[in-house]
């Protein structure tokens, strides 16, 4: 999906043009993937747009750069401010956010520590991740032959550009064989995650998710799942799953920022369930959109209006 260029991005604490967002081919980014970075969506909602769970997404991004040893200049409040500041200076009522702190040019070997810190913060539209019946009708999915990262090798738990090689591999595979996404395996054999989507699957009414042991990127998306489903009184449970459960449960659906919640029709060419979205998968579905769109009470106040942004604090 082509990015719509819009008209500022957030730099180190300044606005510049689009265009001028560029970096030099000896950056210590290029060469060795040393980047983390968020992707947020704003909604559209009845009150105005609203970014959902900001702070929640800039406290993954303060963590996965304290992971890499990367010291930030900036604080939540102040990352999520230059967010909502980004969507009102682009104009934008429903879009995609994504901040990026990379380690620019400077050092060229390996060792990272004497390259320069740079952080950046971009927006633009970005409709249904997956195409724009998945929502609806459901995508199908194959196992892949590609592992998720093992533990002590790359920290799962930082959302590291480097990281998304391993996600490059189980996206291209499944698009090859003609799936719509693949789900990666941890290398003990569990099931893990998509290429950038957490999982869900739902037996005799039972929620399941794999835990942070199996290699996943502990979603936000996937916490406000659990969240809604416990508050409509559905049991959840954190569990290591086996891939033959994949093919035996009566639903099983993606979650995460660009997917949101996305039902799996089938796996492997085996129907899941009746082959459609179950009950569950949308009943989430429908709660997770009227929170989005403002029709329904935000009561775990997941939307920050971008017209009202979090007050700056001291550091």
């Amino acid at each position: 999906m082509p990015v719509q260029k819009t008209e500022k991005i957030w730099h180190n604490g300044k606005w510049i043009n689009w265009d001028d967002a560029q970096l030099h081919v000896l950056s210590h980014v290029v060469s060795y993937g040393s980047a983390v970075f968020e992707g947020i969506r704003c909604y559209d909602t009845k009150q105005g747009p609203a970014i959902f769970r900001l702070r929640e997404h800039m406290q993954r991004l303060m963590n996965s750069a304290k992971i890499y040893r990367m010291d930030l200049a900036y604080s939540v409040e102040e990352f999520g401010n230059a967010a909502c500041e980004l969507v009102r200076h682009n104009k934008l009522k429903a879009c995609y956010v994504k901040p990026i702190v990379l380690r620019g040019y400077g050092e060229v070997g390996v060792n990272p520590l004497n390259s320069p810190i740079e952080c950046y913060m971009a927006c633009w539209t970005w409709g249904a991740y997956l195409g724009p019946e998945a929502l609806t009708k459901g995508v199908d999915v194959g196992v892949s032959s590609w592992s998720r990262i093992a533990p002590n090798t790359l920290p799962a738990m930082s959302k590291a550009a480097a990281n998304y090689m391993n996600s490059q591999l189980i996206r291209m595979e499944a698009t090859f064989n003609g799936y719509a996404e693949g789900i990666a395996l941890d290398t003990d054999g569990h099931v893990s995650e998509g290429s950038g989507m957490n999982v869900f699957l739902v037996h005799d009414d039972i929620l399941y998710t794999p835990p942070l042991a199996t290699s996943i990127l502990p979603g936000i998306t996937r916490d406000s799942v659990v969240k809604m489903a416990q508050d409509m009184g559905i049991t959840v449970k954190e569990s290591v799953i086996p891939r033959e459960m994949l093919y035996i449960v009566d639903e099983v659906f993606f979650v995460g920022t660009a997917v949101e919640i996305t039902p799996i029709r089938s796996v492997d060419h085996i129907q899941v369930g009746k082959g459609v979205a179950g009950p569950i998968t949308r009943k989430l579905q429908e709660e997770f959109f009227a929170i989005t769109s403002g029709s329904k009470p935000d009561k775990h106040h997941w939307l920050t209006p971008v017209n009202t942004p979090v007050a700056a604090t001291s550091r």
